[in-house]
């Protein structure tokens, strides 16, 4: 691991447009190599966009994985390259500069489902504003370093492991300090419901909509894509949901998975699709996952 960190230190300091092509290269092999992550994406991809054909679904996959690697070997300009550089690769919508005030002037979820580059959402952010996270500690302490050291480079973060349970995220939020939220994945049905997703019940935490209905939080949406042809990233910031949670946090949860809907039909080779969204199912279903 501390080779490959070596390496990534290095390749940080090409341009952009040839560390992205690095990355895409290494993604087509992972796509030929890594059978069961290709069987993963695949199996999602075709419980969610059945209407498209098997060979646009397998070229969005195998772009998912391009997409993947660049966001993984890109993430070394995150870490090192210097601040006046990020700036220049990153563009905000929509107008260009990050909604500092809003998201600190009350609590505030920052809202950001499972897109290949939400990394760059967080150095954007933290550029400008200090801000919190939920965090999983890395297997590889040498990468669980650099990883934690790339994240708090700029402006002090906080960063939580699931072990540390609900209250220092409220605590965070109280003291308006703006918390990243990783909706979109399956972590079994403690603390979820089952929510349709494309059509297809996920169990999906409902924790957004309860932190905000507990804390009185607004839910302000960030995603960050590619922007085309290795000129950077795209980081746009929604507007803050109105009425939400309302009174109903399942009609809620669905809200959100539907918002998730649409911004993946936007950039359906970014989204994370060799995660198991769809592992946990409901009533003892036999898994969707099984190689027949």
């Amino acid at each position: 691991m501390k080779l490959m960190l070596g390496i990534m230190w290095l390749l940080h300091w090409l341009p952009l447009p040839l560390l992205g092509r690095f990355g895409d290269a290494i993604g087509s092999l992972l796509f030929m190599v890594l059978r069961s992550r290709r069987h993963i994406a695949l199996t999602n991809l075709r419980l969610c966009m059945p209407e498209l054909t098997e060979a646009q679904r397998v070229d969005i996959a195998h772009r998912h994985f391009q997409a993947y690697s660049r966001s993984v070997w890109e993430r070394a300009v995150l870490w090192w390259a210097p601040e006046s550089r990020l700036k220049r690769l990153i563009t905000i919508d929509p107008d260009g500069v990050i909604p500092v005030a809003e998201m600190t002037e009350k609590p505030t979820i920052l809202l950001c489902p499972h897109f290949v580059c939400l990394d760059v959402a967080g150095a954007s952010i933290a550029m400008e504003a200090s801000a919190s996270s939920m965090y999983v500690t890395q297997k590889n302490a040498a990468f669980d370093k650099v990883l934690r050291a790339g994240r708090a480079r700029f402006k002090p973060v906080k960063l939580f492991t699931r072990q540390d349970g609900i209250k220092p995220i409220l605590r965070a939020l109280r003291d308006k300090l703006p918390y990243f939220m990783l909706p979109d994945m399956d972590f079994g049905e403690k603390d979820a419901e089952f929510v349709p997703f494309f059509g297809i019940d996920a169990a999906t935490l409902t924790a957004t909509a309860r932190i905000a209905a507990t804390t009185g939080a607004q839910v302000m949406p960030v995603i960050a894509t590619f922007l085309p042809n290795y000129q950077g990233w795209r980081v746009k910031f929604y507007p803050v949901w109105d009425n939400y949670p309302g009174e109903d946090i399942v009609a809620a949860t669905r809200r959100m998975n539907q918002f998730i809907e649409e911004r993946v039909r936007e950039a359906p080779a970014e989204y994370f699709w060799t995660h198991k969204r769809f592992k946990t199912r409901p009533n003892g279903e036999p898994s969707l996952y099984s190689k027949h």
